[in-house]
């Protein structure tokens, strides 16, 4: 026997017989309601069914509430329910089976695309009223099976209000859902009310719609909308006048031909209009839109007659040769996200029906009058517009009886902001709150009272009175008074303590304190970023400035922003100068003879951010630091001392030691600071459709707006932290545009961007405008990652997982800066490392902090450095081996000079500067500059790494800006210039780009012990190209596709690679398993294990990672025959590369390449001992991967790695693909030679990269 649920649906979903499937109602209670019996039948019959119930499988409906269930008998065949297109097509009756002829044109544009099967959803089915038919005649007509099933009893009739109410929200729903399918089709009130007026036979009023709203809040969204924004499809709609004889040729047909080649671009600049000099007042339209779900894309590309299924699912563009495949849909969807929308309409009328006969209340005055709160209002009239589309929970009614315009928006940013505790709770009964915090996701961490030491050694009262003066402090917490000890006992000193636990003081007083008992004193401060150098410059020119006697001493910036005419005197009288490893790699070490008297007088070094050095960077900023000891040793100052500051990581004293090469230092880790209470929450963005997963998570971004503008609306001030630019420029512009909705403009200038990219002068002026608490919140990258004082935060979120836990810790501490209450909260994406994190928040809290490697034995960076050495002063290995490890005089009798005395000197091929061409990290010199010509401006905006160039700007292209859309008017790659112009546009463009990484001559070969496999070693050609772009609507979905013709990105480097062996490539075809996700995940796999070997960071190393859209097939459909090809063919390898270090490579990948088989048989093993199934952080997905680990195959990994270490592999125990989420994509099949189809699949057999030149065979390493 089959139980299932009538969830007010179109079909029952009946898996089999003798089989029970429990399916939860909304409180989360299984319910079995409907039975199925066997009963063989040889009488045919019909069924009629209603509209609740359709063939729709993939639907999940909200079920109503009824009361007793009655038992009526169904047949069927006996292999289940077999509810086909056609025979529901036929089996829906309802009172409006045709739509009415329409005089004005203006109703022709829609409602003569109508089909007049999908109308037959809006008949006035209200509660009460159904009849069902039960008999369901089978296909073969010999054999039924009779189904009891077990439906509602009727509760009362709806009141003649509700009963009306409802049939017009079944005209909204069928309207606005074809209009959906229309993507340049604005639902605008005025749009759509005569289409809706023609089958509710009555006028739609604005009220009525808002009544409505205020039944599900939650689920539509009904405003006044700036009518720039929707400009895009107001064009488009001119241009459906025009073609209005031939929708009216179409009627019926929701799917007309959008392939036609000469159909103008709506999207060319010219039909773009940029905003207004003088415009000061917005033409705005009331906008209507369910925003509960969307239809989901077909795929197919295939005629389905029955069903209706698109015939043609492909756009041509612009080169004739290729066909993109747009997204369409099948009447089918449709009629089952209707169906869904009604079922909702109904169980929110009847709980409120239910809440008013409850409480005693008229339920028609009642929803009169909460739907006041729920009518839009132009944002130009005096008085405050509601956002239609925010409600608490599903309904209005389950939330507070007494809600108010009041409740919802914040009358005033308060000047004190309420607690955390309190904020959290209003969070919860906020109308945004939908249960988003995780179980176990909410985390209290209590205060802590300060602890004070004392110094062993007495201060000038001069130097105490400017502590009270600029910082008003009187006493040292517990772990400033010991590392300052320490400090003028003669150690080095490494500061290990919480993110504004005061560490700055610990290098600010003993400097000041030696500067009054010796003018001469120097002291170098080195930051990672120029930001954090500015901060700290002003925090210790504001103490100076209060010292008698120090006034005129020189604090300033030394970096490559420093004018030319001001590097000598900041060089010569400068005391404390403020620079970074750059400067000191680049300028100061190579011209030691200027610097000479500063370096013979310097006596502290202060290195801030420590932890920062780490991986590669941190090697090399290691041996500057041991080239700045030889020289100030050569210049007799042995009395240096170093003086660091750290992020909680697992082994700073080690750490400490491997960047400065010393010995006697001392460590402070306990932490003295006060704190207050800090709470962390865990944030899951909600699914679209509430309590339906399939629907899938919504968009974070919008999420995180509303979050913020609840919380600076509460006058919490915040941060936000993004992973992207892109990302950063898209939150703010949401959020102006949530405060904007929310009735609240005026503070839409308090939310500012803060990213990488900005001029030095927005920079500072936004980091002084939060420090004086003009803005109440910034929207970040990690440029605000590493303490840049901007005063008070009364929280952080984090937009998405930011890579690894550390990110996450260093944001999370920027919060509760001056020791009051904070917030902390991790909002989660629909990505498998963000959900993973979710539902296990215990790893976020219990994780050990990570170790900071660095590698002084690579080979590249050692000689790179110890040629810039010699440069400086002559080497001489007795003495300098302290410096250079045991590994310098193998390379000084290699690579340098030998002179007659016996000193090495800097080779010739490395003159005359050998620091340039040593980079020590991956900063950029070629930059464009963005325009600004709006009204003739001609301003720049910012200026771009020449890389992002080609990947950000485009001509017809958006480019984002302090949440501001800009049209891309002119991109000039010779001239390095782009020009923009500001436009209010409601889309933004989406570059579509590959990257090749492929292996262009082998250099060395490593054997595989017992296996016949190889990897290989040698040049790599990383190209990427632009090839278009998409535009995007606020729903991300595709409005248009473009064709760009941008010059590819072509570099070089090191790496390693594996060619997949051919018995891998049939067994994964014979098993129907992704090939390109099975080398994406092996690809993880490895580079996931890669520091087991190599000392080095995420990013150090990289493989080219997968992407659906561009690694499966692109179908075409001729006189309905399928064929497959693939644009882009790609060698079934696995390929890794070192990203730094230039033509030579940073060593990196050399290292993994003399441990391969090591990595493999590692990675195997975590394959194997990983529970999950279909492959999690733990084992093949990737924190870092820039695809979300989009397309991926644990099953395939496993045989592609097993293949290369000749492992024997259990076929039958494999799972038949494809594999979830990749279905969609591409059909796998194997030719009668079992070789894969090309046709099929785009990943070919790769072929040997053959040497230029003599190649080394290498047998494996042994440990």
């Amino acid at each position: 026997m089959t139980e299932i649920r009538n969830e007010c649906r179109q079909k029952p979903q009946i898996t089999g017989f003798n089989r029970k499937r429990k399916r939860k109602n909304d409180s989360g209670d299984s319910t079995l309601v409907v039975h199925t019996k066997e009963v063989i039948k040889s009488t045919p019959s019909s069924l009629s069914l209603l509209p609740q119930l359709s063939n729709d499988d993939d639907d999940d409906g909200t079920n109503a509430n009824y009361h007793k269930p009655n038992k009526i008998q169904a047949t069927g065949p006996q292999n289940g329910l077999d509810f086909n297109e056609e025979q529901n097509n036929l089996s829906i009756k309802t009172k409006n089976q045709q739509i009415e002829k329409l005089s004005k044109s203006s109703k022709k544009k829609i409602e003569g695309d109508l089909d007049p099967e999908l109308t037959k959803i809006t008949s006035n089915d209200t509660f009460g009223t159904s009849q069902i038919n039960t008999s369901v005649t089978s296909s073969d007509e010999s054999k039924s099976v009779t189904k009891e099933i077990i439906l509602p009893s009727p509760q009362p009739p709806w009141p003649e209000f509700f009963q009306r109410l409802e049939k017009t929200h079944q005209a909204l729903n069928l309207v606005f859902t074809f209009c959906c399918t229309r993507k340049r089709l604005a639902t605008k009130f005025d749009t759509i009310k005569s289409a809706v007026e023609a089958h509710i036979n009555h006028p739609l009023e604005i009220q009525e719609v808002a009544q409505i709203v205020a039944l599900r809040p939650t689920g539509i969204k009904f405003t006044y909308v700036d009518e720039a924004m929707l400009q895009v499809d107001l064009v488009m709609l001119a241009q459906q006048d025009n073609e209005s004889e031939n929708l009216k040729n179409q009627r019926g047909n929701f799917f007309p031909s959008n392939t036609a080649s000469d159909r103008p671009d709506i999207y060319q600049i010219n039909n773009m209009r940029a905003v207004s000099k003088t415009e000061d007042k917005k033409e705005e339209v009331l906008f209507f839109e369910f925003i509960d779900g969307d239809l989901k894309r077909q795929a197919k590309s295939y005629t389905k007659e029955k069903t209706g299924d698109p015939a043609k699912t492909f756009r041509r563009l612009r080169k004739k040769d290729e066909n993109l495949k747009m997204p369409t849909y099948s009447k089918k969807q449709m009629l089952g996200l209707i169906s869904k929308r009604n079922c909702k309409f109904k169980t929110a009328v009847e709980k409120f029906l239910g809440k008013c006969y409850f409480e005693g209340k008229d339920p028609v005055e009642t929803l009169k009058k909460e739907a006041l709160l729920h009518t839009p209002i132009p944002s130009q009239s005096n008085h405050t517009s509601r956002r239609s589309s925010s409600g608490r929970g599903e309904e209005l009614i389950s939330g507070n009886n007494n809600t108010s315009l009041s409740t919802i928006i914040i009358p005033a940013i308060p000047t004190d902001r309420k607690s955390i505790p309190e904020i959290i709770t209003e969070l919860k009964e906020s109308d945004i709150y939908t249960g988003q915090i995780v179980p176990d996701g909410h985390r209290v961490f209590d205060p802590q009272e300060a602890i004070y030491g004392n110094l062993n050694f007495l201060l000038s009262q001069n130097l105490v009175n400017a502590l009270y003066n600029s910082k008003n402090i009187t006493k040292f917490y517990a772990h400033q008074a010991e590392a300052m000890n320490n400090l003028h006992d003669g150690y080095h000193v490494i500061v290990a303590t919480s993110t504004s636990s005061g560490k700055s003081l610990i290098y600010q007083v003993p400097v000041l304190h030696e500067l009054e008992c010796d003018r001469n004193t120097r002291a170098l401060y080195i930051f990672p970023t120029k930001a954090l150098a500015q901060d700290q410059k002003r925090s210790l020119k504001e103490m100076i400035s209060y010292m008698r006697g120090l006034e005129e001493v020189m604090i300033e910036t030394f970096d490559g922003d420093t004018e030319m005419i001001y590097r000598n005197r900041i060089r010569d009288e400068g005391r404390i100068i403020f620079t970074n490893p750059d400067m000191l790699h680049i300028t100061i070490l190579p011209q030691e003879e200027r610097w000479r008297s500063f370096l013979k007088n310097l006596k502290f070094v202060v290195v801030d951010e420590i932890h920062v050095y780490n991986g590669l960077f941190g090697s090399h900023v290691a041996l500057i630091m041991r080239r700045l000891r030889r020289i100030c040793a050569a210049l007799g100052n042995h009395h240096l001392k170093f003086i660091s500051c750290s992020a909680t990581v697992a082994n700073p004293l080690e750490h400490f030691k491997t960047i400065f090469g010393v010995d006697n230092v001392k460590i402070t880790d306990f932490d003295g600071s006060p704190s207050g209470r800090k709470e962390f929450l865990c944030w899951n963005t909600p699914f679209k459709d509430p309590g339906d997963p399939a629907s899938g998570r919504g968009d974070i971004t919008t999420e995180v707006a509303k979050l913020f503008c609840q919380l600076i609306l509460r006058g919490a001030r915040v941060i936000a932290f993004c992973k992207v630019r892109k990302g950063c420029e898209a939150l703010v512009g949401a959020i102006k545009h949530e405060l904007k909705d929310l009735g609240r403009p005026e503070c839409m200038s308090r939310v500012m961007g803060y990213r990488g990219g900005y001029t030095p002068q927005d920079r500072r002026q936004i980091e002084r405008q939060m420090f004086e608490g003009k803005l109440m919140g910034i929207i970040a990258t990690t440029a605000l990652e590493l303490g840049v004082d901007i005063g008070s935060l009364d929280a952080v979120i984090t937009v998405g997982f930011p890579y690894s836990i550390a990110n996450l810790r260093q944001q999370s501490g920027r919060a509760g800066r001056r020791n009051k209450d904070s917030l902390s909260i991790l909002v989660g994406d629909s990505f498998p490392t963000d959900q993973h994190y979710m539902q296990n928040p215990d790893e976020i809290f219990t994780k050990p902090n990570s170790k900071l490697q660095v590698d002084l034995q690579n080979m590249l960076v050692l000689e790179g450095h110890i040629q810039c050495a010699a440069h400086e002063m002559p080497i001489r290995i007795d003495e300098d081996v302290i410096y250079f490890s045991k590994f310098l005089r193998e390379i000084a009798e290699e690579r340098l000079v030998k002179d007659e005395l016996g000193f090495y000197h800097c080779h010739d091929r490395f003159l005359p500067t050998p620091s340039k061409f040593i980079s020590i990290r991956d900063t950029e010199e070629d930059h464009f500059a963005i325009i600004d010509i709006t009204h003739g401006k001609n301003i720049v905006l910012e200026e771009l790494e020449a890389s992002r160039a080609f990947f950000t700007l485009y001509d017809g292209g958006i480019f984002l800006h302090q949440g501001n859309s800009y049209l891309v008017k002119e991109f000039n790659p010779d001239q390095k210039i782009a020009k923009v112009e500001l436009v209010r546009v409601d889309w933004t463009t989406q570059q579509r780009n590959y990257t090749d990484i492929d292996p262009v001559e082998t250099e060395a070969i490593r054997l595989i012990p017992g296996s016949l496999s190889r990897a290989f070693y040698g040049k790599i050609k990383i190209q990427k190209t632009v090839y278009g772009f998409f535009k995007v609507d606020k729903k991300r979905r595709v409005l248009d596709a473009v064709q760009v013709d941008n010059p590819p990105i072509i570099q070089f480097s090191k790496g390693m690679w594996l060619d997949v062996p051919k018995q891998a490539l049939d067994l994964l075809a014979s098993r129907r398993l992704c090939i390109a996700g099975a080398i994406h995940a092996a690809e993880h796999a490895i580079l996931s294990l890669v520091p087991n070997f190599v000392i080095s960071m995420p990013g150090d190393v990289r493989t080219e990672c997968k992407v659906g859209l561009k690694e499966f097939v692109v179908a075409k459909a001729r006189k309905n025959r399928r064929e497959e090809y693939s644009p882009r063919k790609r060698p079934a390898r696995l390929t890794f590369y070192d990203t730094k270090g230039g033509v030579g490579g940073s060593g990196l990948s050399t290292k993994a390449f003399e441990f391969i088989h090591l990595l493999l048989q590692q990675a195997v093993k975590r394959i194997d001992c990983c529970h999950c199934l279909e492959g999690c952080v733990e084992c093949v997905a990737s924190e870092y991967c820039k695809h979300a680990n989009e397309i991926m195959s644990k099953a395939g990994a496993l045989v592609i790695l097993k293949t290369f270490l000749n492992m024997p592999i259990d076929i039958d125990a494999l799972p038949l693909g494809p594999e979830e989420g990749v279905e969609n994509y591409s059909h796998f099949t194997v030719s009668g030679s079992s070789t894969v189809t090309a046709a099929a699949e785009t990943i070919v057999l790769a072929e040997p990269i053959l040497p230029k030149g003599r190649v080394k065979i290498l047998d494996y390493c042994e440990s």
